[in-house]
Formats: structure tokens, C-alpha cells, sequence
């Protein structure tokens, strides 16, 4: 199946605004929960309720999409709920309920990612296999619209005060619902595919078990990065400009690999590139341990980001694609969403957390260099037990 550019361009379109929508809440609602009187126990709750809605939500959305076969249509109504959700956030007058609706907007907005890598994927389908270098081309636009949201916002909270925050949360949802009206209708989700069997089924594969303990260490090792590294920066001694260089040197390696995917990456298999990306994520987290302090090694660090991390996003949508045909697909992206990142970053934040009030920031980046080593393993695993499974599987 070959997709028009009119099609690639309207899932860039949703790439770009989601992730700017994303972009926004992450880093500013806890402030902006401050704002409105809220404790840190408070905030950290709120934080751990959306954390658990990863874990059910993309399944729900991705049974969803492969039952009806309506992938788009499915990512317009999960952005059409999160567009009334974060209209409750902004409009309802008691404080109160706003963790509520925080929580009712990551439970809709929990169907975008897995039903438009679904919907995505079959547009991208080439000869059965996936087209890397026009998935990579689409998929940086995602971390284009994170980066211009956080640096938007933060000159606009800078400038006239975090009250806004609310306002322009309503916005992002607002312009994700637009983008996603001009998804593609995919005629028939799988009209020339037999009957999918059931999900269970493809989970007892031993290559497929290997490959999502791979993958939810790798992230589980991530969460020393996602949850702790500008912390880890402050207490090095770091101020906040170096905080926000280390990460845009971290998302600018993103973008550049994505764009240039289609060239390197059928140098190695999907569960090569995810080999490689365990052992770069050990490398990246070990030298984060142990040269805090020096800048020039930190950002050199960060710059592993392109494969601990934008190499083993588009090996995992491969081995996904592969392992999920047809009307699995859906499910198969919201697994991927719920094993690979939901439960990881639920465990993580907590053993991280642990980790570093006993022992301090540098054992969590320790400890992440160790869980990456372990994936790396379990991958290699998969690896043998994929050698071992019939060709056309």
C-alpha cells in the first residue's frame, strides 16, 4: 500500500500537535497546580494517577480500533474527549475537580498514539514491511511540535504568569482535534487479511514475551531521564539554561535521525537496532553517572539519545508491525504503549524515587546503566527465539 503525501501530511499534522499538547502539560502543569494552592504530595498523586492511565487506556483504545476497523475515527474521538476534558480544566470554577479532569484528559488522549501508528502503519505498508523512511519523516514532526511547545510556552508563562496554562492546554486539544479531520478513512482495516487470531495467542511466543521484557527495561532504565535527570543536572550544580541545553541537544539528535532513517536503518535488523539501542542506553546512563559534573561529557551523552532512544522507537513500531498484522495492529500499538512505557514509568518513578533519596541521583543513573544491560539481554533472547520461529511468521 503506498500513501498519498496529502495523507503523510495530515498525520504530521497530528505527530506535531500532539506532542505540543504533550509538550505543554508535562513540564508546566505541576507548576501550574502549585499555582492554584496544591501540595507536592498533592501534585505527585495527580502525577501518579495519569501515570496509571497508560497502563488501561491505550488497550482500551486500541480494541476499540481494531474491532470497528475505524482507526481515524477513533483518534478523532479520543481527541474530541480530551478537547472537553481540558475544557473542564480551564472552565470549571471548583479546583477541587481539576485533578479529576487532568486524569479524564490522559484517559482520551491515551487512544492518539496507538490508533495513529495503527492507522500509520497500514498506510506505510510495503510489501508487507514497514516504509522506515517515510515513518521517520512523519514521526519527527512529533518531536518538532514538543520542542517548539516547551519553548513557547515557557516564554509565554515567562512573560504574562503560569495562570494561562489551563487556556492554552484548551488550544493544543483544540488544534489536535482539527488536525485529525483530515486523517484518511483506511477503506477496510484489513479487507484481504484472514481472521487474526487471538491477542494471547501471539503473546506466548516466546520471541514476542522476549521482545516486550526487552523493551519495558529499556524504557524502565529511560525513567532515570524522563523523572530525574534535570534534577540530577541541579544538584551537580547545573543552572536551568544547561537543563533546557541538554535536552534540546537530546531532542535535536531525535529529529536528525528520524529524517535520516530511511538510509541506516535497514543496516541493522528491528531487534538489532533495539540490541544496539540497550547497550548505547547503558553507555549513555553510565557516563551520566559518573561525569556529572562535566558538561562537555553530559551533552556527549545526550547526543546517544538518537539511538537509545529515536532507533528503539522505530524498531519497536517494526517489530510491532510484524508480530501484530492485521486487525491486531491496534492492540498490538497499545501493548506496546502499556508494556513499553505505561507500566515501566509507573515502576520506575517509584524505584527511582527510592533510589534517590537513600543513595542519591548518580545511583539512579548507575542503576539505569544496569537495567539497560538486562534488556539487552532479554533482547538477545528474542533474538534466538525469532531465529528459531518459522520464516513466514
Amino acid at each position: 500500500m503506498s500513501a498519498a503525501p496529502a495523507s503523510l501530511g495530515a498525520f504530521s499534522a497530528v505527530w506535531f500537535c500532539y506532542f505540543a499538547a504533550i509538550g505543554l502539560y508535562n513540564p508546566y502543569a505541576p507548576l501550574w497546580f502549585k499555582e492554584l494552592g496544591y501540595s507536592t504530595l498533592a501534585i505527585g498523586a495527580i502525577a501518579s494517577a495519569i501515570s496509571w492511565t497508560r497502563v488501561v487506556a491505550p488497550y482500551g483504545w486500541g480494541w476499540f480500533g481494531d474491532r470497528s476497523g475505524q482507526r481515524s475515527r477513533g483518534v478523532r474521538w479520543a481527541a474530541g474527549l480530551s478537547v472537553a476534558a481540558a475544557g473542564g480544566l480551564w472552565l470549571w470554577p471548583d479546583p477541587a475537580a481539576l485533578p479529576v479532569f487532568a486524569v479524564l484528559l490522559f484517559l482520551a488522549n491515551g487512544g492518539v498514539v496507538p490508533l495513529s501508528e495503527a492507522a500509520l502503519s497500514q498506510q506505510l505498508q510495503r510489501g508487507g514491511l514497514l516504509d522506515y523512511a517515510r515513518y521517520g519523516r512523519v514521526r519527527l514532526w512529533g518531536s518538532l511540535g514538543f520542542v517548539v511547545s516547551v519553548a513557547a510556552a515557557g516564554a509565554v508563562f515567562e512573560r504574562w504568569g503560569i495562570r494561562h496554562f489551563a487556556m492554552l492546554v484548551l488550544a493544543a486539544f483544540v488544534l489536535l482535534w482539527w488536525a485529525t479531520l483530515r486523517l484518511p478513512e483506511a477503506a477496510a482495516v484489513n479487507a484481504d487479511d484472514t481472521p487474526a487470531p487471538p491477542v494471547r495467542s501471539v503473546l506466548r511466543r516466546p520471541a514476542v514475551a522476549w521482545f516486550f521484557g526487552g523493551v519495558s527495561l529499556t524504557v524502565l532504565a529511560h525513567t532515570a531521564l524522563y523523572a530525574f535527570f534535570s534534577l540530577y543536572l541541579n544538584e551537580q550544580g547545573h543552572g536551568s539554561g544547561v537543563v533546557g541545553l541538554a535536552w534540546g541537544v537530546a531532542v535535536g539528535v531525535e529529529i536528525v535521525f528520524f529524517w535520516a532513517q530511511g538510509r541506516i536503518f535497514d543496516r541493522l535488523s528491528p531487534i538489532g537496532w533495539l540490541q544496539l539501542a540497550a547497550v548505547v542506553a547503558a553507555l549513555r546512563f553510565a557516563l551520566t553517572a559518573a561525569f556529572g559534573g562535566s558538561l562537555a561529557l553530559l551533552l556527549l551523552a545526550q547526543t546517544l539519545h538518537a539511538v537509545s532512544f529515536a532507533a528503539q522507537h522505530a524498531a519497536c513500531i517494526a517489530m510491532v508491525h510484524r508480530f501484530f498484522p492485521g486487525r491486531l495492529r491496534g492492540r498490538g500499538q497499545a501493548l506496546y504503549s502499556v508494556l513499553g512505557y505505561g507500566l515501566p514509568g509507573v515502576l520506575g518513578g517509584v524505584a527511582g524515587g527510592w533510589i534517590g533519596e537513600r543513595f542519591g541521583f548518580t545511583a539512579v543513573f548507575w542503576a539505569a546503566a544496569g537495567v539497560a544491560m538486562l534488556a539487552w539481554a532479554a533482547l538477545r533472547r528474542a533474538e534466538r527465539a525469532l531465529a528459531q520461529e518459522p520464516t513466514a511468521s
